[in-house]
């Protein structure tokens, strides 16, 4: 079931997201996230948070996070990748977004494959600043949206 955010899901939320960087992202030193790890729970209140919660152990098992049209990404515990849940969020926002952007570091290939595979379009390459990694901007457009 994926619903909004409630103030009650912050441990839960911001366990999956430490995790799931920690394992996405092994390029990038486990300080980078530790450091921003209080940072990231003073933001999550002013996002738009949406998370997946399994119906029966009513347990989170992802989120994804926007700001605008902008997604900060798509994060799944461990044990329930690839398992649909980012399918189904990424669909679920699609519904109420009209287009989506979001920056992915060019290594994580699972990220980028997965965007890709959901019609976003790589826009450009950069160098993130505070971590000296490539990271691609990435778009997608509803179909009633393009031009």
């Amino acid at each position: 079931m994926i619903r909004k955010f409630m103030q009650t899901d912050l441990i839960s939320v911001m366990e999956i997201w430490f995790n799931a960087n920690l394992k996405a992202h092994s390029f990038i030193p486990e300080e980078y996230w530790e450091r921003n790890l209080e940072a990231v729970k003073n933001m999550l209140p002013q996002a738009e948070i949406y998370v997946y919660e399994d119906e029966k152990t009513h347990r989170i098992l992802g989120f994804a996070g926007l700001t605008g049209s902008y997604l900060s990404g798509i994060f799944v515990e461990e044990n329930s990748r690839s398992k649909g849940i980012g399918k189904q969020m990424i669909d679920s926002i699609k519904k109420i977004k009209p287009e989506i952007t979001l920056n992915v570091y060019r290594k994580n290939e699972r990220a980028v494959s997965f965007y890709l595979r959901e019609d976003f379009i790589v826009q450009s390459e950069s160098t993130d600043s505070k971590t000296n990694e490539k990271e691609l901007l990435m778009t997608w457009k509803s179909s009633n949206n393009k031009q």
